[in-house]
């Protein structure tokens, strides 16, 4: 298939820029897969399609604040975006400026450096600079497509550090400053991980999933820690030549037969998010479609023509033109029915994107 097929006309001003002020109030846009109707809701009315007997599957990350900003020891500015834990202190980051961060390069974070540079000023700067520096970097390579393999010493606990001095790694098309954290982050977060948020869980607040809980329907988690690859363009015309990135995942036993048990009485599967989506379709059976246990990387790449194993609905928001999401939720809602509601969404003036409104396909 080529990747024109993919695209669609989205003006600029519906590209969410902050959160809506009541998670579950954004809009919601339901697509009725038997006769291809298109209803439109609010989120919280999502309760009204689940049926007992469901199981709704939501990814449990949690994103770190992993935009620094810091200081060569030459005094030069430098941004890190942390991408993935590699081991122990080792981390995989997007760089910038690349051309200027070599293998050895050292780079501090946590302190503001003096203007002055009399000889005077000089010792406080050090001083300052000892006392100050919360982390400390080193680079020691350079990766596939430029990322850097970076080495961090501390004192302390790294999270704790990262809480202080790191900025949560907005997308690149969200230009507001985040004034509150946990807006970028769900009411389930659990395990520290993620360059991003699983943004369909973003809508749910805990008064809602009490009430999912209370009409029979089964909650079970993954967890699979976004990578800033999510967002990263597909530039090959052929959409089968892209190349998928790779991401860290787990499911627990527990999880894991409550999916089981689900599909054995036949409810229906609802991952919330493309990330939930991709870790069941990675790890269920031919077969079956049950799951087990598991931990691993998945860079598993759905698009038209995938037959789907183990999910039967999806809540998910609304995706960029021409992204491997857009992709997903076609091959399981269908192409044509996908951009016709995508063009429906953008004549109704839905928000887009992370800080959007929501989509459920049943």
């Amino acid at each position: 298939m080529k990747l024109e097929e993919f695209d669609y006309f989205l003006p600029e001003e519906l590209i969410a820029q902050v959160p809506i002020e009541k998670r579950d109030e954004s809009r919601l846009m339901v697509l009725n897969r038997d006769n291809e109707t298109i209803e439109h809701k609010i989120f919280k009315d999502i309760i009204d399609y689940l049926r007992p007997g469901d199981c709704l599957v939501r990814n449990n990350t949690k994103v770190i604040p992993a935009r620094l900003y810091g200081k060569k020891e030459t005094g030069a500015n430098v941004e890190f975006v942390l991408l993935k834990q590699l081991e122990g202190d080792v981390w995989e980051a997007i760089v910038r400026p690349g051309n200027k961060l070599k293998p050895g390069t050292v780079v501090n974070f946590g302190y503001d450096t003096f203007k002055e540079e009399n000889s005077e000023d000089l010792v406080k700067k050090e001083e300052k600079k000892q006392k100050d520096c919360l982390l400390k970097a080193t680079i020691l390579d350079i990766m596939n497509g430029g990322t850097r393999k970076v080495k961090f010493e501390y004192d302390g606990i790294f999270n704790e550090i990262l809480d202080k001095i790191g900025l949560m790694p907005l997308p690149p098309y969200i230009h507001e400053s985040l004034k509150q954290k946990d807006r970028y982050q769900t009411v389930y977060a659990k395990y520290d991980g993620s360059a991003a948020a699983p943004t369909a869980g973003l809508h749910f607040t805990p008064e809602l999933l009490q009430k999912i809980k209370e009409k029979g329907v089964k909650i079970a988690n993954v967890t699979l820690h976004v990578g800033i690859g999510t967002f990263r363009p597909v530039k090959e015309e052929n959409i089968e030549d892209h190349e998928m990135h790779t991401e860290h995942f787990y499911i627990k036993q527990e999880d894991a037969d409550k999916i089981n048990e689900t599909k054995k009485s036949g409810g229906r599967i609802i991952a919330v998010g493309t990330t939930s989506c991709r870790v069941l379709e990675t790890i269920a059976s031919e077969e079956t479609g049950f799951v087990q246990a598991t931990e691993g990387d998945t860079g598993i790449y759905i698009y038209p023509g995938y037959k789907f194993k183990c999910v039967d609905g999806l809540i998910t928001n609304f995706h960029l033109p021409k992204s491997t999401l857009l992709m997903l939720v076609s091959a399981l809602a269908g192409r044509e029915y996908v951009l016709k509601a995508y063009n429906e969404a953008v004549r109704e003036k839905y928000r887009f994107f992370s800080f959007g409104d929501a989509m459920f396909i049943k």
